[in-house]
């Protein structure tokens, strides 16, 4: 909810301010109260680093009709599959909390509102944000979020359902499902939803800062601070406040000084609950998160207000998965995930490029494989590709470098730097084996890029990595470098690409294309950067129900005596489509209709100049639209290369030992 502001009401200077570094006896507030007055120049490992990049909005707008349909895992812990209720009622709300609050309708907090109202119909869950246009396309058909299965989500609790009956085969007789009340809104009534709400979660972004003390590496929390500063006047006593976005250490301890300047009489409990989400598996991750973490303060109250917390989760996730701990490593737990999430990609990475130097035929993929089947190691985040992207890695790595650095810990700081040198590098080296296998010109040479989202599953472009690929190869002046993302809109992907700090003529030379066909037409070279199925050259075989072409008598009798949840539903609709042809997103007919979109619509008018957004790549006609010498170089290695060798394509991936052609 970036578009928070402050208002001509300042905040009077209550916090403790210190100038220079950060003392080493509060590394929990990381010098989130400097940030509020001048100090020291940022530190020398942080300063006006290579790697700043501006942080890019919360959630980017839309580019599809909405997300794909839900489509839930059957199994629960131990294996087993869930059962289904014969009458749908309401689960137990055993908090007490009927009211819950969302301030910032981003990435976060749109998703995460979601599965809440989504888990505890018997709650009222309110998403405010400032930004109007947000706020109707989370009302409309047309999400502001890409995301499998969010739309489903959303529609059940935001429309609520209609009565419906299920006979299925198998089934002894027809299961009642009964109609739900909606409980979830969306809404730029921002005071209203702070005022009724006994849980408030602040879920606004954190952008690096571009100017000042600690730009290009520090976050910068002006949103926190003006939305906490909207909450203090306007918030409930004993209302439980939560912050949700990533921050720095010590944010929450800024948060509970504002709230304590405007109320100093009122008590507030300030929560770390901060969210582990992956884009393009947002909704796995919630309903099916490996663990939900929250931090408190080590005290009575603290400790009631993680208890009420706690039980809003336990509705869907088991309680092993709920973790306690105070509130400044719930802070820090955040950005060490991230980065050294990061850092197992960097190394790899770095592996990659000894692989393709080595010259003797080593192929990162097994290096993979090989050091995966450690224990200690796991296969997880250990795939090599081009460098990772978007808007979180890289911002919370600057922040813990310089978090290390006010502390002056700069070979710490230097460390976690090197994990984004690493990533720069096998980004430019990518770029650079384009130029060198092209005789080292790309004058006069097309050159086709097959995806511009950081990631596959998401239309999110932030600091993708093609931009960083794309704005290398413009300076060579190509004749033209075209585009084609089946998530993206051409607006969303021209909007980054004028980020990069090119000029007017390298900008005019890139092209944005509505098909893949049109985007590698007479091009020398192909790019593959994002993992996209289309891309794959294959279609993945059957349907989902064709997974399951038996009746499991025990799963039909556990249907017939389970306590209804939504999960369960979920379950039933799984059962549903293996004994349907039909794939519908809604097998127990239980959605209301989506209201109809306005003529003008442009989400509708993007999907019908994307008929085809869901067409697999057919090499065999790339091979006869491109120009000699037909290369392919496999920034995600998606493709088989043996198969396009057989079509006349010479392929490189990242970290082959050798060309395949």
């Amino acid at each position: 909810m970036e578009s928070f502001d402050s208002g001509p009401e300042k905040l009077r200077p209550v916090l403790p301010l210190w100038h220079g570094q950060l003392s080493r006896s509060l590394p929990s507030t990381q010098s989130m109260d400097s940030a509020l007055s001048p100090g020291d120049s940022t530190p020398s490992s942080c300063k006006a680093n290579q790697w700043f990049r501006e942080t890019p909005d919360t959630s980017p707008p839309s580019s599809g009709t909405g997300s794909p349909e839900l489509k839930p895992e059957p199994s629960v812990e131990d294996g087993s599959v869930s059962p289904v209720v014969e009458s749908i009622g309401s689960p137990r709300v055993s908090c007490g909390v009927k009211r819950i609050c969302f301030v910032g309708a981003g990435f976060v907090g749109g998703p995460t509102a979601a599965v809440i109202a989504f888990h505890n119909p018997q709650m009222v869950v309110d998403v405010v944000d400032l930004n109007e246009q947000r706020i109707a396309a989370w009302n409309s058909a047309h999400l502001p979020i890409h995301e499998d299965g969010l739309l489903k989500i959303v529609r059940t609790a935001r429309d609520g359902t209609v009565d419906t009956s299920v006979s299925l085969p198998g089934l002894p007789q027809p299961i009642e499902l009964k109609a739900r009340q909606p409980n979830l809104t969306f809404s730029v009534n921002v005071i209203e939803a702070i005022a009724e709400a006994d849980v408030i979660f602040i879920c606004v972004n954190t952008p690096t800062k571009t100017h000042g003390l600690g730009a290009g590496s520090m976050a910068d929390v002006s949103a926190i601070e003006s939305a906490t500063r909207t909450v203090a006047k306007n918030a409930r006593e004993g209302t439980i406040i939560v912050e949700k976005s990533t921050v720095p250490c010590g944010t929450a301890r800024m948060i509970q000084n504002i709230l304590r300047y405007y109320r100093p009489e009122t008590n507030f409990e300030v929560l770390s609950n901060p969210e582990f989400l992956a884009e393009g598996t947002a909704v796995q991750n919630l309903m099916r998160p490996d663990r939900i973490l929250i931090g408190s303060a080590q005290t009575l109250p603290g400790l009631r207000a993680v208890s009420v917390l706690r039980d809003i989760y336990a509705v869907w996730v088991p309680a092993a998965r709920i973790v306690t701990v105070n509130t400044f490593s719930s802070e820090l737990a955040k950005l060490v995930a991230n980065a050294m999430l990061a850092q197992r990609i960097s190394s790899i990475n770095a592996v990659s490029a000894i692989c393709e130097e080595i010259g003797l035929g080593a192929d990162v993929d097994d290096v993979s494989l090989a050091i995966g089947q450690d224990a200690r190691l796991g296969p997880k985040f250990i795939q090599a590709g081009v460098g990772f992207g978007g808007s979180c890695f890289e911002k919370d790595i600057l922040n813990l470098a310089y978090l290390a650095s006010e502390l002056h810990l700069d070979v710490v700081a230097e460390y976690w730097l090197g994990v984004l040198r690493i990533n720069e590098y096998q980004r430019q080296r990518f770029a650079r084996n384009i130029v060198r296998e092209l005789n080292g010109s790309l004058r006069g040479k097309k050159i086709a890029v097959l995806g511009f989202a950081f990631k596959d599953g998401t239309n999110d472009t932030r600091n993708s990595i093609a931009v960083h690929v794309i704005r290398d190869l413009a300076e060579e002046m190509p004749r033209e470098i075209a585009i084609f993302d089946p998530g993206c809109a051409s607006a969303e992907i021209m909007e980054e690409v004028q980020k990069i700090g090119l000029s007017q003529r390298q900008v005019e030379n890139i092209k944005i294309c509505s098909s893949w066909r049109s985007c590698v037409q007479e091009a020398s070279a192909v790019c593959v950067l994002t993992p996209w199925k289309q891309f794959r050259g294959s279609r993945v075989g059957g349907s989902l129900h064709q997974h399951h072409k038996s009746c499991d008598d025990s799963l039909v009798r556990n249907f017939s005596d389970a306590s209804s949840t939504e999960m369960k539903i979920l379950d039933l609709e799984a059962y549903a489509r293996r004994n349907k042809t039909s794939l519908s997103e809604d097998p127990l007919g239980r959605l209301k209709p989506l209201s109809p979109c306005p003529e003008a619509c442009s989400y509708c008018r993007f999907n019908l100049e994307a008929t085809n957004e869901d067409e697999m790549v057919d090499w065999v006609d790339v091979v006869s639209l491109m120009l000699e010498p037909r290369l392919v170089f496999d920034g995600r290695n998606v493709v088989d290369p043996l198969e396009l060798q057989g079509l006349g394509f010479r392929v490189r991936g990242v970290g082959k030992g050798s060309w395949v052609c």
